[in-house]
């Protein structure tokens, strides 16, 4: 099972977040590197508040809607036991 951390984007749409994670490539010529932002549509089953700016970790499942492939696990702040 995939699973990415990203911060919260949106939070307008019920049951649904949209997260942008960020990662870094380097140039395969120039070697410089540069930041690659993705945003994801995140399912939100408990409709759980968020707000923008919020670290989440979520993973992937089968197709919920046109756009949500992924599924909220937890805050990635909050510890597990």
């Amino acid at each position: 099972m995939r699973q990415k951390k990203g911060e919260v984007t949106s939070t307008k749409n019920d049951k649904t977040l949209v997260v942008t994670v960020h990662h870094y490539e380097n140039h395969p010529k120039y070697k410089k590197r540069f930041r690659i932002s993705k945003k994801y549509h995140v399912h939100n089953p408990e409709n759980t508040k968020f707000m923008e700016g919020d670290e989440v970790t979520f993973y992937e499942t089968r197709p919920i809607s046109k756009l949500k492939k992924w599924t909220l696990e937890r805050p990635a702040n909050e510890k597990t036991n």
